[in-house]
């Protein structure tokens, strides 16, 4: 597995990446071919923050966590991603076992898209009314992979998201899925005007 580290707002400490490599290395006996693994660690105020991406064929896994340790923060991380990993080991192995495509061909049906977070302050606190409109405060762009719902629900366990866009690999329309409160998921489907 290839991994990076990255050190944020303070300065890289080999025995930091030394525990969390052995830390990240533990996701292979779950995995067939885990390819490449993104480890953020950052110091934010008094609080240590971790965030662990892994890349494993089709599948992003994602864990974040913050404490007052940096150790602390990397093995809380790493449980949120292991748990996923046992949760869902039989059907990520037998993904691998039927995708055996050229690299290139999986970004056939692929595209992009913009999920941007917004802070919008009330009209009443708000000391001049242009402060009241919105204003994006975090963007991101997701890759929209062909998926089947079951496995888009699965992605985004895997990722601790609370939604998911998708192509929908049975329809082949723009879906979203989503974590409701009361803890069933909810699929949105789009489709083209007829």
């Amino acid at each position: 597995m290839q991994l990076n580290i990255t050190f944020r707002h303070f300065e890289p400490i080999d025995s930091l990446k030394t525990y969390a490599q052995d830390k990240v290395e533990r996701a292979n006996k779950y995995l067939d071919k885990a390819g490449e693994a993104h480890v953020v660690l950052s110091l934010e105020r008094h609080l240590h923050h971790a965030d662990i991406t892994i890349t494993s064929g089709p599948f992003v896994l994602r864990g974040r966590e913050k404490s007052e340790d940096m150790y602390a923060s990397i093995d809380l991380a790493m449980d949120k991603i292991e748990h996923q990993l046992r949760r869902y080991k039989e059907r990520l192995k037998h993904h691998h076992g039927r995708d055996r495509v050229h690299h290139r061909q999986g970004l056939v049906g692929q595209s992009k898209v913009r999920h941007d977070v917004v802070s919008v302050a009330s009209p009443e606190h708000a000391p001049h009314p242009d402060e009241a409109q919105p204003r994006v405060i975090k963007t991101n762009e997701l890759l929209v992979k062909p998926l089947t719902v079951d496995e888009a629900v699965m992605q985004m366990d895997l990722m601790n998201n609370d939604f998911l866009v998708f192509n929908n690999a049975e329809s082949h329309e723009m879906n979203v899925v989503y974590r409701r409160k009361d803890g069933h998921y909810g699929l949105i489907e789009a489709s083209a005007a007829k």
